[in-house]
């Protein structure tokens, strides 16, 4: 069965856009008509999605984190209303205002109906539905509770976007505020103190130090200014393309585990996306192994990766969870010990997901004082740069005036 997208006329003559599955183009047109509606135009989605790269360079073609806790959210409400996973599909499929991720999911519902589990139709893109995803879904399957799951499911992905727009949110303003600070610095070192500086040189006479420096640095901004925005540019792309190297990449995230403040920051981050993502598996019937070889492939820090792999055999071998979490030497002691408890009381995924609020509570404290701490600071430095670019500029004048009055 494949998939359909399709521009039709209603029986008022309004457009209407959408998707269709269908085993060929003339069932397609049939089944449109059934609905009545009147074809205008029907192309196939696989032979359309090839031919949009463009569309995937900007990333309009992955579903968004947002879109993909609402769609989970409608496919949890729909299939503990008893409908089965197909309707469920195509239902969301029409409510999504984005057509690739109605595509998508109209793909996935083609891919049931021709009898593949849900979990399994979900793989044919995953870098949408990832591999902890694809492992709820499957454990909903094989426990028959797929709506509770999904509904797990969509907790968890709602609470990580409101954990990003937290951040997002809370840097926004001290990142506005910066990039107005380097502006006007920008602007008084390439535009005033040039002019302010001609007038001096013209007098002949000595200038001081400070007039002197910043003179210098303004010509240097002037002239070779765009060579060291260009070797800036240059170093990054070189750094990030040096990131792709996975050894060069494992010591640098170690590096950053090591560092004194930042370090702690990460490990409770990733710590607590552990935590919650282990606590919703668990509670949605993984087993603790699986669940932590799909918990690890939410780490993007290699060396917590290589930890989590470390347990997984660890636990293969017999070890608790707390005792290999113990063992890795990188999560912090508040999910050792959640984790203990959770084992010795039987209530695993609530101990985990208490030690994930604590975490996540304990890291948005960090970021609101240390944002508190970052605006006045902007304020501050900027208000010295501008003072010494001002000092410059006044320090000839009351060398004059003291000449004079000599």
């Amino acid at each position: 069965m494949a998939v359909y997208e399709y521009v039709a006329l209603d029986h008022k003559g309004r457009k209407k856009k959408g998707v269709v599955s269908a085993d060929s183009s003339r069932q397609a047109r049939k089944d449109l008509q059934d609905r009545q509606l009147m074809p205008v135009s029907l192309e196939k989605v696989d032979r359309k999605t090839e031919g949009a790269p463009f569309a995937k360079w900007l990333g309009r073609d992955r579903i968004g984190n947002k879109e993909l806790a609402m769609l989970t959210r409608q496919l949890a409400t729909m299939i503990n209303a008893a409908a089965p996973v197909e309707e469920a599909l195509s239902m969301t499929a029409e409510q999504m205002d984005n057509p690739s991720v109605s595509t998508k999911l109209m793909a996935v519902r083609a891919r049931v109906m021709e009898g593949r589990r849900f979990s399994e139709a979900l793989a044919l893109y995953p870098n949408d539905f990832s591999q902890f995803y694809r492992s709820l879904v499957a454990a909903g399957e094989v426990s028959g509770a797929m709506g509770q799951v999904l509904e797990r499911l969509a907790d968890h992905l709602e609470k990580s976007q409101q954990l990003r727009n937290k951040i997002l949110t809370a840097t926004l303003y001290p990142a506005m505020l910066a990039i107005v600070a380097v502006t006007v610095v920008i602007i008084l070192m390439t535009f005033i103190v040039p002019k302010v500086a001609g007038q001096f040189e013209s007098m002949g006479q000595t200038l001081p130090l400070l007039t002197r420096t910043m003179i210098f640095l303004s010509d240097v901004m002037r002239d070779y200014g765009i060579f060291i925005l260009l070797a800036l540019a240059l170093g990054v792309f070189l750094f990030l393309h040096r990131l792709k190297n996975e050894k060069f990449r494992r010591r640098f995230d170690g590096w950053l585990l090591r560092l004194p403040l930042l370090g702690k920051l990460i490990r409770g981050l990733y710590a607590a996306r552990l935590a919650r993502t282990l606590s919703t598996l668990i509670a949605s019937g993984s087993p603790v192994m699986e669940g932590l070889r799909s918990a690890g492939q939410t780490m993007q820090n290699l060396v917590m990766r290589d930890a989590v792999e470390k347990m997984v055999t660890q636990i293969s071998e017999g070890t608790s969870l707390s005792r290999a979490l113990r063992n890795s030497g990188v999560f912090p002691g508040i999910v050792i010990y959640m984790a203990g408890a959770g084992e010795k009381s039987g209530q695993l995924p609530d101990m985990l997901e208490k030690a994930a609020d604590y975490l996540e509570g304990d890291f948005e404290t960090f970021i609101a004082t240390a944002l508190s701490l970052l605006e006045p600071g902007i304020i501050i430095i900027m208000g010295a740069v501008v003072a010494l670019i001002v000092l410059s500029i006044l320090l000839p004048i009351l060398q004059l005036n003291t000449m004079a009055l000599g």
